[in-house]
């Protein structure tokens, strides 16, 4: 309840500082533009939750007896909610994560909480890395190639191989204790990851080996949490397409896949950021004038894309008060 609370009470004054910062004049233009595709927008995103659910809830179960009390819709409002506090929070997983642990910690004790939170985790971004991996062959194939692109598509496809081998030793290893070693060289708080690794050694091992377990037993599953991860990936292009049927009808899927792409990429590189704000932005721009459209599109793209942000923070937010009130 107490952490609860907390993360609440967290999330809401961020998210009220990012609210303070919008021209609500230009968000009131945005949405009366947008109309009936701003509210297409926010009821994709409920369905794209189901599927990101349907990945953890599979990673949770392979790992388990069969005797877990864990309801699907329960799963979903832990999930929207970890989403909400890894937009408001600085550091993305610093917030999210967390709190995902610790509800669920009580149901299936905090090892197999941490280790099926942690795979998801791996899962979600082992799913971008083959997402833009991808995207750079339907570029190749679907759009004019010169020498500056075809140089900054090489060196990314080079960044997406490192990631996903990275990644696949992850899996066969576990991720905690070498997560733990990257960090705790981090200037400014090193002495206090190395106490608290010293400290936890020995439950640090034994989540990576319920990773490496999972991973080893449950291919199936495995293969299952991924393939739903990319096809969610994919799915979310149909965000930047509802958007553009105000714009450009004419804009296909295609060119709204690479768009989400390239912002994604350039977004999750400055995840550090709350709410990643300028990456995504920056990213927006840059993908639309890229692929020859105008500026203007790629900042009213940008815009509904963050009021959308914005709608499934504070919603998130909510149902962690929702969550106390039931408890209660």
């Amino acid at each position: 309840m107490k952490h609860q609370n907390i993360f609440f009470i967290l999330g809401i004054v961020l998210l009220a500082v990012m609210v303070s910062q919008l021209d609500f004049a230009e968000v009131y233009d945005g949405v009366s533009r947008a109309g009936f595709w701003f509210f297409a927008v926010i009821a994709l995103w409920a369905a794209l939750y189901v599927i990101n659910t349907a990945s953890w809830y599979l990673i949770i179960r392979s790992g388990g007896d069969g005797k877990d009390k864990i309801g699907f819709w329960w799963l979903y409002k832990i999930t929207v909610s970890g989403f909400a506090l890894n937009y408001a929070t600085p550091g993305g997983l610093m917030g999210g994560e967390p709190y995902r642990i610790m509800e669920l910690a009580p149901k299936i004790g905090t090892e197999r909480a941490s280790s099926s939170v942690i795979l998801y985790v791996m899962t979600h971004i082992f799913s971008h890395f083959w997402f833009w991996l991808l995207s750079i062959v339907l570029y190749v194939v679907t759009q004019p190639l010169d020498a500056a692109m075809a140089t900054m598509l090489s060196v990314i496809g080079v960044f997406c191989l490192l990631g996903l081998w990275f990644f696949v030793s992850g899996y066969k290893k576990g991720m905690a204790v070498r997560i733990m070693g990257i960090i705790r060289h981090v200037p400014g708080i090193k002495k206090r990851v190395g106490r608290f690794v010293d400290k936890n050694r020995g439950r640090l091992d034994v989540i990576d080996s319920q990773i490496a377990a999972l991973h080893r037993q449950n291919r199936r599953t495995f293969v299952t949490a991924v393939v739903l991860e990319l096809v969610c990936r994919f799915l979310s292009a149909f965000e930047v397409m509802f958007i553009f049927m105000v714009l450009m009808p004419h804009v296909g899927y295609v060119q709204c896949v690479l768009i989400i792409a390239f912002t994604t990429l350039i977004a999750n590189i400055f995840f550090f950021m709350p709410l990643q704000l300028g990456g995504r932005e920056g990213g927006f721009l840059m993908s639309v004038t890229g692929l020859s459209m105008t500026v203007g599109a790629g900042i009213f793209l940008a815009l509904i894309v963050r009021l959308r942000e914005l709608v499934w923070t504070a919603l998130g937010l909510l149902l962690i008060k929702v969550g106390i009130r039931r408890e209660g």
